[in-house]
């Protein structure tokens, strides 16, 4: 099967193509190329999709279309040049519009009403879930046939982010013991998906032709849960000091991702549900998913193996400003 990812160089979309040649697949992958190189055998076309047409020609005909752009006249082009083609679009759970209703299916959450004309995402961050919203109508209207997948926090080796790398470092510190912050309360639920796991579903859902629309997103855990498995799967015994988040938030901590962030942690109640969409329909079509422990072992490897690593969340230094100011309840 001929499949063209568009995109092959970062973090999903490369997981994507390398898992589909190594089971043999042709994958052809067309982007700039700018933020490093497509994996060894795939075939490279070169497409800077925000200024030049779509290299219909050069790629030829396709069997599956993988895109995840967020720009709707960017998926608008590339539809138009693979028509006959079956597209997994990978969306985002940004869609939904509201974020505290748990247990939640594409079947049950509200939507944020679709943007279709591209917007500048660093002046206007707000439009990232409309936008997306956008980019599926084009594909479900227009692909001869189509699958809809709206990950979660995806995390794994090759994270840009560092959202979930935060922990496996950080707990490997921990490895005789000593305290680490963490934020809201044990019981809070949380999810992720491996990078790993996405782009075997991904693939797999090519090679059958998947239809429909998912949400991409792992089993739902507590918060305290998923530290444990992140602590064993890096060695580590660590005393967890839970802090409230009112606490957090007075102290001057912010939530979920940046330098001054505790990742993982969200405003609850008002994000219960951005974290704990139910993946029983996801599981049912094909998703399997590997430990916790397993995705924290691989991504500290990943982590030291880079020369620069990307991070996120709190220095070391505020990180025990914050613990002797707010003892942990």
């Amino acid at each position: 099967m001929r499949i063209l990812v568009l995109g092959g160089t970062v973090f999903l979309s490369e997981a994507v193509a390398a898992e589909a040649l190594r089971r043999g697949h042709d994958v052809v992958c067309a982007c700039r190329a700018d933020s490093g190189t497509v994996p060894d055998g795939a075939q490279w076309v070169r497409w800077d999709r925000s200024a030049e047409p779509a290299p219909g020609e050069e790629v030829g005909g396709v069997d599956v279309v993988v895109d995840v752009a967020r720009q709707p006249s960017w998926v608008r082009a590339a539809l138009s040049a693979w028509t006959d083609a079956h597209w997994i679009f990978v969306s985002t759970v940004n869609v939904y519009s509201d974020d505290s209703l748990t247990g939640g299916t594409p079947d049950t959450l509200p939507l944020h009403p679709a943007r279709h004309a591209d917007a500048d995402l660093a002046e206007h961050p707000e439009a990232y879930g409309p936008l997306k919203r956008g980019c599926e109508e084009a594909v479900l209207a227009s692909a001869a046939s189509a699958m809809v997948i709206r990950p979660g926090l995806i995390c794994g080796p090759g994270d840009p982010t560092g959202r979930f790398s935060y922990w496996p470092a950080r707990l490997a510190e921990a490895r005789a013991g000593g305290r680490v912050l963490a934020g809201g309360e044990p019981d809070d639920v949380v999810q992720i998906i491996d990078v790993r796991d996405l782009a075997s579903w991904i693939v797999t859902a090519a090679e059958q032709r998947t239809t429909g629309v998912y949400d991409g997103v792992g089993p739902v855990s507590t918060t305290s849960e998923l530290l444990e498995a992140v602590a064993a799967g890096v060695g580590a015994t660590p005393e967890l000091a839970w802090v409230p988040g009112s606490a957090l938030t007075e102290a001057g901590v912010e939530p979920w991702m940046g330098p001054g962030a505790l990742p993982l942690w969200l405003p609850r109640p008002d994000y219960d549900g951005l974290m704990s969409h139910d993946p029983g329909p996801s599981f049912a079509a094909g998703l399997s998913t590997r430990p916790v422990a397993e995705t924290a072992r691989d991504t500290l490897a990943w982590l030291r193996a880079e020369p620069d690593p990307p991070s996120t969340g709190l220095s070391r230094a505020r990180e025990q400003e914050v613990l002797n100011s707010l003892p942990p309840t």
